[in-house]
């Protein structure tokens, strides 16, 4: 289920809750601290006064009237008969506040509820302690009224229940400004991103000045921004390459066809066929070869994995242009190099080197496979005229050619090394240019499936 609301709206919410938690936590304890603050005083207060009426007693001291109490407290001083001795102003005058009596020289604490005072009653929290007085035994009472207690508090929790809310609701606006600044920029790049259209993939979403998460949030949205657009730009001059690439088999389709149709009696039909055929071969090449590209596109890896001797796939590969041009190869460098992948795709991988590296040379083409513990690597040099520098990161692209002008004659689609690079990226490795004195020099790693091992005998056919 979708939840509804802005992430503003529900950070205020959460925020304010989770503090009005804390504050409610924190009053509780607050109040609960105060009440047990106070009685602690209270009690010692109420202690050390018991002491020293007792101590007074045990002197002869004793006066009538006990006119040190505190304003809400009492105190009263009755012998083992029950007969007050002393006690406080506010008392004076009536019988026993208690009738309990401690059982050791220890004080004890008891509550006496709707005790006397003056002319009302009050709840007293009340110390006993026994002491020897010089006529006998008698028992001190000291006490301090419970409302003094609960008037502090009562008064703590008015002021916590007008304080909290209004400082409840000062934070969660505080934190309603603050939030919605700091999403401002989110808001103005969902903006803008909201606002560009396939034709307008080359605007940017603004980034604001501070490196924060919003910044860096703007970076990256620039960054797949700008990968868009250029994934925009090589899609619409692929498929302008492609139905270049296709147009000129189909208008060499039409222009014989044409010309055989207004001449039926030309006795050379079977030549027009031959071209006709010739040319549905070159476009089904590049037919097949876009659709390759397309599904590599889709997929990330081949769908068969299996161990292979990647200087198997090389010699043989060796072997078929040898016999279909004049080109020498050499494979006298081509050594054992374990690789897992597509046996298919690898083939094709190699065979897309070799033909490329046939196209261009001029009377010889070396290959070389080496290993080591990571990579199986193959070499392929060819001593042509080889890929100027500047061309060398755009050798890899669709119909990418370093001679514009150069016949399709050769036989090539301009996909060759797309669809090889593609291959080498499928199975985890890669293909770049190497720099070579003379001709192109095209090195091939693809990882390997065991260590490696010794150095096999070279091979060569």
């Amino acid at each position: 289920m979708r939840h509804r609301g802005s992430i503003r709206t529900r950070t205020t919410v959460l925020a304010s809750a989770v503090v009005a938690l804390t504050f409610i936590t924190g009053a509780v304890i607050l109040v609960l601290s105060l009440q047990r603050s106070l009685t602690r005083s209270d009690d010692e207060l109420a202690k050390a006064r018991s002491h020293d009426l007792a101590a007074m007693a045990a002197d002869g001291i004793l006066p009538r009237v006990l006119t040190d109490s505190s304003e809400n407290g009492v105190a009263q001083v009755v012998d083992a008969s029950g007969h007050v001795l002393a006690a406080s102003p506010n008392i004076l005058g009536k019988g026993p506040i208690s009738s309990f009596r401690p059982a050791g020289p220890t004080p004890v604490v008891r509550t006496v509820d709707n005790a006397p005072d003056d002319n009302e009653r009050e709840n007293y929290r009340v110390w006993a302690l026994r002491a020897t007085a010089a006529h006998g035994p008698v028992t001190v009472y000291v006490g301090n009224s419970l409302e003094s207690v609960n008037e502090a508090s009562r008064t703590l929790r008015r002021s916590l229940l007008l304080g909290v809310p209004v400082m409840l609701a000062l934070l969660a606006f505080a934190t309603w400004l603050v939030i919605g600044r700091a999403l401002r920029p989110v808001e103005d790049i969902r903006a803008e991103v909201a606002s560009i259209s396939e034709k307008g993939l080359s605007r940017r979403v603004p980034v604001p000045d501070v490196d924060d998460e919003v910044s860096r949030l703007a970076t990256t949205m620039n960054q797949m921004l700008a990968r868009l657009e250029s994934s925009s730009r090589q899609q619409r001059a692929f498929v302008a390459d492609a139905s270049h690439e296709l147009q000129s088999p189909l208008a060499a389709f039409r222009a014989q066809l044409e010309v055989a149709l207004a001449d039926p009696s030309r006795p050379d039909l079977r030549a027009v066929m031959t071209d006709v055929l010739a040319e549905s071969d070159q476009m089904e090449r590049i037919v097949r070869d876009l659709l390759f590209l397309a599904r590599a596109d889709s997929s990330a890896e081949p769908r068969e994995h299996e161990p292979l001797d990647l200087d198997d796939i090389v010699l043989q590969e060796a072997v078929r242009a040898r016999a279909l041009g004049t080109i020498a190869l050499d494979t006298s460098d081509v050594s054992g190099a374990p690789v897992r992948g597509s046996r298919d795709e690898l083939r094709r991988l190699v065979r897309n080197l070799v033909e490329n590296a046939t196209r261009h040379a001029r009377t010889s083409v070396r290959l070389a496979v080496s290993t080591d513990e990571s990579f199986s690597r193959l070499d392929v040099c060819d001593d042509g005229p080889g890929v100027p520098p500047d061309q060398r990161s755009r050798v890899f692209d669709r119909f990418h050619r370093v001679d514009p002008a150069r016949s399709r004659d050769g036989g090539g689609t301009g996909l060759g090394l797309a669809i090889a690079r593609a291959i080498t990226e499928r199975h985890g490795g890669s293909l770049d240019i190497a720099d070579s004195e003379t001709g192109a020099h095209f090195v091939l790693l693809l990882p390997t499936t065991e260590p490696a091992r010794g150095a096999d005998a070279h091979r060569s056919t």
